[in-house]
């Protein structure tokens, strides 16, 4: 009887602490998920470095060549985000070097996302890095050209383009692609419904890279639009860092938010498991008595 009446008493501390348990899981898998993905995201950069600088100065012509031939048809036509399974057949063949889809990836150092672009928007390239739009133009360093690169952002698993919101007029970022380092400049940032898209389209004579990502965050009925212009590349450019802007990223305030919850749940779990101080002061006073009549 003793025995089970000791489990009774000993079942809501058990239970607490499963939830304490639960409850620090909770809060730690957005962080442990998002540094695997990144090491699969690394390995994905990796193997493209790795199979490009195989390649010999004739094939890295033969690819641009594509490229360039292909911007220059796309800039003639209409704006068509819907190719036909022709022209798709034709798009999954630009820049791909390697054959796995990747056409190069993306560094902006200042809200800390290297992450690769692959051909296409589908889900399935989302949940793992960046997606080129199909019927926009490649990156290739020539006018007349707007590429749009899409990322997802406040998912659980990684943070891809979560922090694309702290970006600000100034700030630049690279994409590198095959053989070549292109930088650009943001020059203006918008938000827009899903279905006002004017402001994708390629401009005569300008070189555009416009990143989208859902917003409000959580809410996604929106989209932000990152638009940047070409610069010349070079070792400076990379490090640009606007004075006026401060950025703290979501694993940097995480710990800010989650300390505080748990030192309450700590709290908490010690109050439970106190032995009650007024039960024991009356147990005291009742032999006290018991000695007293005795005597």
């Amino acid at each position: 009887m003793k025995k089970k009446k000791g489990l009774k008493k000993q079942l809501p501390n058990l239970i607490f602490g499963v939830i304490f348990l639960v409850g620090v899981a909770i809060f730690l898998y957005p962080s442990v998920s998002n540094y695997v993905n990144s090491i699969h995201q690394s390995r994905a950069i990796n193997s493209y470095d790795e199979s490009i600088s195989t390649m010999s100065q004739e094939d890295y012509t033969k690819f641009w060549q594509a490229a360039y031939e292909y911007n220059k048809e796309l800039a003639a036509k209409p704006m068509n985000f819907t190719l036909s399974d022709e022209e798709l057949t034709e798009y999954n063949k630009i820049l791909d070097p390697t054959g796995t889809g990747v056409i190069g990836y993306i560094e902006i150092e200042n809200i800390g996302v290297n992450l690769p672009i692959y051909h296409g928007t589908e889900e399935s390239v989302l949940q793992v890095g960046i997606g080129h739009l199909e019927g926009t133009s490649f990156p290739t360093g020539t006018s007349s050209t707007h590429v749009v690169l899409s990322g997802h952002r406040g998912l659980p698993s990684s943070r891809l383009f979560t922090d694309l919101d702290q970006m600000i007029v100034g700030d630049t970022f690279l994409l590198h692609i095959m053989d070549q380092t292109f930088a650009y400049q943001v020059d203006k940032i918008s938000i827009v419904l899903p279905e006002e898209v004017t402001g994708l389209a390629i401009v005569d004579g300008e070189e555009y890279v416009t990143l989208v990502t859902c917003t409000p965050y959580g809410v996604n009925t929106h989209r932000l639009l990152v638009r940047a212009k070409r610069v010349d590349y070079n070792e400076e450019t990379k490090l640009i860092v606007p004075a006026d802007a401060t950025r703290y990223g979501t694993l940097m305030i995480a710990p800010f938010i989650g300390a505080p919850m748990l030192l309450i749940a700590f709290i908490v779990f010690m109050v439970m498991t106190r032995k009650p101080k007024a039960k024991n002061s009356k147990k005291l006073r009742l032999k006290d008595e018991k000695t007293d009549t005795k005597s």
